[in-house]
């Protein structure tokens, strides 16, 4: 096509498939029953959900007494688990913002399910400062406000409260993001919908017509959107770092937490989006639109974020060595050597030594090895939140309160339920919603679809128009016809028809016009127009007319552009084409 589609750069949508295509295999799973995978996995998530709803209903009932806290050691599996799911959730919108801010074409394989992790993992971190405060119906003394019961404003000089500050606005952002995101996906599957789906679908899409300004206010609405939520995942991991770094225990009071609390907290929500992708890919056959590129991508960002919280794990021993200072010293020889030695072993394997695997690309594209890594990645920062709360706390500057902390079945239950939490939510929400987003694929398809770039591409075009006709045969006589190798196979029946009929000049492949999928061509051809040159010549109001008799909805299906399109189409202006295509907005130039 035009030239800035590279040859060269490998394909983010396998398969040769057309707009019709992307509709039908991303509205699936959303529509069909569901698989025996889903099945035994909801029944996973749910059975752990219930059991962490009986350990929270076990907690408010006898006390916090029933987990394994004491006087040394006042934070345990809760704080641990508050900041691990917090550290998942908040690279979840960060991911899909980053590459949307810097156009990156690969997020359409993986923002979907990052931005939906964001909102679960929050909700599950949610819980534990909840639970945590003992009395859990007094949770409203986390707020500032007025009473008549003394002195009670909550210490704006605590980073406590700045957490549910950032926290809270953090999360209204992202669920704004993420369900922008989803409402013209919300629309198609309305489209496809009946009877009361139908209206459900109709509310959540707010209406939506795939109209010129609808789609100008939706791409405006985003980068806003994504251009809040960038600073703000910085901001509120480093509040989270301050609830350490403020203090003044050993261990904990350095300057270095801010920028590594948020390196781990992208280093873990690449993993979690690992982890999710590629049980999604594999229980709803989506290895067409999350490739092996799209993992390969996430496995880099891995591998540098894995090197900086690295780097960062040895920059606390080398300043603890540095300072002079015994008890800092004492804090970090005690990680490695003393009775937690295992947490802290764990983590360094898991976080640093694991991700060096990605130097080699055959385990980049590995979705084995990828899968495994992005677990023990989940495990390792787990390892590292309770390395710095748990061994920190357990031994203080007095030698007579230090204590050797273990959780009981209650913190442990809460915790799995947490997780049957994350991915009960995750599991319903892949069920409503397309988990890849339909719109962003189809925005792509031109310029990442592998019949038109990388090796095997079959729609290749010259600038002479003599050689224009002789391009569209090859077109669509090779669709769908190429081996792995990318060699035309013989084949018969409707595709070499159709070859035949554009080599004679009866018939021209309308689908290469935006905005023209097979039922659109279906209806130009019931209405007599089956070339580019028909097409050219015709009127708007005779092309509304065939898509209205045709049971189509020309407002939805714009055709205002088509005959333009075509008559560049039929003088073999094919970069000219392009150029068009891409002011589209809609079916209208914008």
């Amino acid at each position: 096509m035009s030239g800035h589609v590279s040859p060269i750069r490998e394909p983010l949508v396998q398969g040769h498939k057309t707009y019709h295509d992307i509709t039908e295999d991303l509205c699936a799973p959303t529509e069909r029953k569901p698989g025996t995978g889903w099945v035994i996995g909801f029944i996973l998530s749910i059975t752990l959900l219930g059991f962490g709803l009986f350990c929270i209903a076990w907690t408010v009932w006898h006390g916090i007494g029933t987990w394994n806290l004491n006087r040394t050691i006042g934070w345990g599996w809760d704080i641990t688990n508050f900041v691990w799911w917090i550290g998942i959730g908040h690279a979840g919108t960060l991911i899909s913002a980053i590459l949307l801010l810097f156009r990156q074409k690969w997020r359409t394989g993986v923002n979907r399910a990052a931005e939906a992790m964001t909102i679960f993992a929050v909700i599950c971190a949610a819980l534990f400062p909840g639970i945590h405060v003992g009395r859990a119906w007094v949770v409203f003394y986390f707020f500032p406000y007025p009473n008549t019961r003394g002195p009670l404003w909550p210490n704006f000089n605590s980073p406590l409260l700045w957490d549910l500050f950032a926290i809270s606005t953090y999360f209204t952002v992202s669920l704004l993001f993420w369900y922008t995101g989803l409402v013209p996906d919300f629309a198609t599957v309305r489209d496809r919908a009946k009877g009361m789906r139908r209206k459900i679908y109709n509310v959540l899409s707010f209406g939506w017509t795939g109209s010129a300004k609808h789609w100008q206010r939706w791409e405006a609405l985003c980068l806003v959107l994504a251009g809040i939520a960038t600073p703000l995942v910085l901001s509120v991991h480093t509040i989270v770092s301050f609830d350490f770094a403020t203090s003044v225990i050993p261990g904990w009071h350095t300057t270095i937490f801010p920028p590594y609390f948020v390196a781990g907290a992208i280093f873990s929500g690449f993993a979690m989006v690992l982890t999710l992708m590629i049980v999604t890919r594999k229980l709803f056959n989506l290895q067409n639109y999350i490739t092996i590129g799209h993992i390969e991508s996430m496995n880099k960002i891995i591998l540098v974020t894995g090197t900086i919280v690295g780097v960062a794990y040895l920059t606390e021993l080398f300043i603890a060595w540095y300072s002079g200072y015994v008890y800092e010293q004492f804090a970090f020889f005690n990680r490695a050597t003393g009775p937690y030695w295992w947490s802290y072993f764990g983590m360094m394997f898991c976080n640093v030594i694991s991700p060096q695997l990605f130097w080699s690309r055959k385990m980049r594209r590995s979705v084995f090895v990828t899968f495994l890594i992005s677990i023990f990645i989940n495990i390792g920062m787990w390892f590292e939140r309770f390395v710095i709360i748990a061994t920190t706390l357990a031994r203080d500057y007095l030698p007579s309160s230090w204590s050797y902390y273990s959780p009981t079945w209650v913190e442990m239950g809460i915790f799995l339920g947490t997780i049957g939490i994350f991915f009960t939510l995750y599991l319903l929400f892949a069920r409503v919603a397309p988990v890849v987003a339909i719109a962003e694929v189809k925005s792509i398809l031109k310029t990442a679809g592998d019949q038109y770039t990388g090796p095997n591409a079959i729609h290749h075009h010259h600038d002479h128009a003599d050689h224009g006709h002789h391009e569209e045969v090859l077109s669509i006589a090779s669709e769908g016809m190429a081996d792995d190798d990318g060699h035309l196979q013989v084949v018969s029946g409707t595709a070499a028809n159709q070859a035949t009929e554009t080599m004679v000049g009866q018939k021209d492949d309308l689908r290469k016009l935006e905005g023209i999928g097979p039922k659109m061509e279906e209806a130009l051809n019931g209405g007599g127009v089956y070339t580019f040159a028909e097409l050219a010549d015709a009127q708007i109001d005779n092309l509304k007319q065939m898509l209205i008799d045709a049971g189509q909805n020309p407002d939805i299906n714009d055709p205002t552009s088509w005959p333009q399109q075509a008559a560049l189409a039929r003088d073999g202006k094919w970069d000219d084409l392009q150029d068009l295509q891409d002011r589209l907005d809609g079916g209208r130039i914008v």
